[in-house]
């Protein structure tokens, strides 16, 4: 493995860092990324200078989609979210012929079906980073501070549930809210302090008569 260590170390030497170039999310939620574009531009390079080559050669994807109908201006509207999930294998290989397997992992989210292509493209993207030691950005304040330093934030109380008893107005709503599609099972659980077994018993009752 004498010359693909080599070559692998010749890369680190040219790509210590890349800047996080893009903002992901919006407002509060928003954070600093690397681009894909910037990774591939900088390590392609290095990699061609260097003999080397790198090959998906096995994926194994995991993909949930959820759906559920939402009311909007323009009517009733269904709608739905993909979420995937991937670990690809690749083959970092050398001109000389020796070679290494890679595992990279990555995720991704989308309403239509590009979830898999995000995933695919995260999952690439972390697996050079770190078979190359690339930083990313700045050092973080995690990097530079001990996290028993750090104030641990206190979590909010989160307010009590609302009790929706079994044969009360409250509840045939909440099964009529249902059974018209208007949220879930999961979704009432969630909000109210109700009994999922009985919940599910009058939907299938109220099914029946309808």
């Amino acid at each position: 493995m004498k010359e693909l260590i080599k070559a692998v170390n010749k890369v680190m030497e040219s790509c210590e860092n890349v800047d996080k170039s893009m903002t992901i999310g919006q407002g509060r939620n928003s954070y600093n990324g690397v681009a894909d574009k910037d990774v591939k531009m900088m390590l392609n390079k290095a990699m061609r200078e260097n003999g080397l080559a790198m090959f998906p050669v096995k994926i194994e994807p995991t993909t949930t989609v959820e759906r559920w109908t939402e009311d909007t201006q323009y009517g009733k509207k269904q709608k739905q979210s993909a979420f995937t999930e991937v670990v690809v294998t690749y083959k970092l290989i050398h001109e000389s012929g020796q070679e290494i397997e890679l595992q990279g992992y990555g995720h991704g989210i989308d309403s239509q079906d590009k979830a898999s292509g995000k995933a695919t493209t995260y999952a690439m993207k972390y697996a050079l980073l770190y078979t190359f030691m690339v930083a990313t950005g700045a050092i973080d304040d995690t990097d530079k501070t001990h996290s028993d330093q750090i104030e641990t934030p206190k979590a909010a109380t989160a307010p009590p549930k609302k009790v929706v008893k079994f044969g009360t107005e409250a509840f045939t709503k909440v099964v009529d809210w249902i059974v018209e599609e208007k949220g879930t099972i999961a979704k009432a659980v969630q909000l109210y302090d109700i009994d999922e077994d009985e919940l599910k018993k009058a939907i299938m009752v109220k099914k029946e008569l309808s």
